[in-house]
């Protein structure tokens, strides 16, 4: 052996096993199992151990005990050329094993920002905005570890240790973040890791998301609400053509209205505390045209002759003001992007067909339209109770007297 200062030489016994365990996953063999098909098997990755009470599981060094998990290659052909066949199938999954091996050593925080970097220039910049919102918030208890130490259970613990997760950390007794925010958060983890650490099972239950019945306000009140306002504009584009707060806030003089007609042509969002205008919506169905009616043109037509944009306010500002109309007027709360909801509300009530309803509020499915849009106002569904209950009530009558007339 040579020896020179400042170089560390491993042990050779500790060389060849390493170089025996990938030699072993390369040319790993194929045996034949009872029912004449070929089996072969590729050491995948470890996981940390856990007993039966779910807590962590050390060697006498303290060191975590971890499980070898096993890629399984199989092939239904009894022959040699079937041997070959799985053999052949796990020295591909271990050649790109190895080729992936150093992302395994990615934490959670690096591998969403190799996600992030990689897809830039097809990602929108609100999209972008959100994955750095769940990077900053979302997961912390495992954001700083690699993607190879995680387990299947582990996701499950930090999933529910989300859903227990205050929605504001300065409030005092605030509730838990919504099941909807813990889906999306962990729908950019699964895409991280499916990408990056492909082996690891990444299915856990993720919290229920809850079915809420929204109380939506009558048109007519709203209408009355914000007549006169400086969001009278705003709420009725929303309420009216179902057009969204970045829709709103997009429309433009010159680019957005032509001969009688408004078309969503850009967008405006928020982009760390400033506006960004962009040139194309959310979806391809989003963008869409719409006849103006008389009276919203109107309140276009008031506008100052040097405004090009339609609405100036922010969208915090434009919330604001409705939330505080709604209150000042003893109405229950309602969000500004609930119009939208009033508007899917009205056609339905107007039993407008679903393809002319999906085009008008630029719905790529009218499943997301019935089952996210679509809600009854308090008059007409008591109105439908008395129609439902009057029915059972005329038949149990029916009922009654028959049996009288038996006895």
């Amino acid at each position: 052996s040579v020896l020179a200062r400042g170089v560390f030489f491993i042990p050779k016994k500790v060389v060849i096993s390493q170089l025996q365990h990938e030699r072993n996953d390369i040319m790993a063999k194929a045996k034949k199992l009872p029912s004449g098909s070929w089996r072969c098997q590729v050491y995948s990755h470890s996981i940390p151990m856990t007993d039966k009470d779910g807590k962590p599981v050390y060697n006498v060094d303290g060191k975590r005990k971890e499980k070898r998990i096993y890629e399984s290659f199989t092939s239904d052909d009894p022959s040699p050329a079937g041997k070959r066949e799985a053999e052949l199938a796990a020295a591909q999954f271990a050649a790109e094993k190895e080729r992936r091996q150093h992302t395994y050593n990615y934490t959670v925080k690096e591998a969403i920002n190799k996600y992030v970097e990689s897809s830039d220039a097809i990602l929108s910049p609100t999209t972008i905005q959100g994955y750095r919102s769940i990077q900053r918030n979302s997961f912390q208890d495992i954001m700083n570890m690699p993607l190879k130490k995680l387990s299947t259970d582990l996701l499950q613990e930090s999933v529910n240790k989300e859903a227990r997760r205050p929605s504001n950390k300065r409030k005092k007794n605030s509730k838990p973040i919504s099941p909807k925010t813990v889906s999306n958060s962990y729908g950019l983890l699964t895409a991280v890791i499916n990408r990056y650490y492909p082996a690891l099972n990444c299915t856990v239950r993720l919290p229920a998301k809850e079915s809420t019945i929204k109380e939506l306000i009558p048109p007519e009140i709203i209408m009355d609400v914000v007549k006169g306002t400086p969001i009278e504009l705003p709420a009725l584009l929303a309420m009216w053509l179902s057009f969204s707060m970045s829709e709103v806030r997009g429309l433009t003089k010159s680019k957005s209205i032509h001969d009688g007609y408004i078309t969503i042509e850009e967008v405006v969002v928020d982009i760390n505390g400033k506006p960004i205008r962009k040139k194309q919506a959310k979806t391809r169905t989003r963008t869409r045209k719409h006849r103006i009616p008389p009276y919203i043109l109107e309140l276009i037509n008031q506008l100052p002759e040097d405004s090009d944009e339609l609405v100036t306010m922010s969208s915090q500002a434009i919330y604001s003001r409705f939330r505080r109309l709604l209150k000042k007027n003893g109405l229950p709360h309602m969000t500004f992007h609930d119009l939208r909801h009033v508007n899917a509300s009205v056609m339905a009530l107007l039993r407008v067909p679903d393809k002319y309803a999906m085009e008008r509020g630029g719905w790529k499915t009218d499943n997301v339209m019935k089952k996210v849009y679509t809600h009854t106002f308090s008059a007409e569904r008591e109105e439908v109770d008395n129609m439902i209950d009057a029915y059972f009530e005329k038949k149990m009558q029916h009922e009654m007297q028959h049996e009288k007339k038996k006895a």
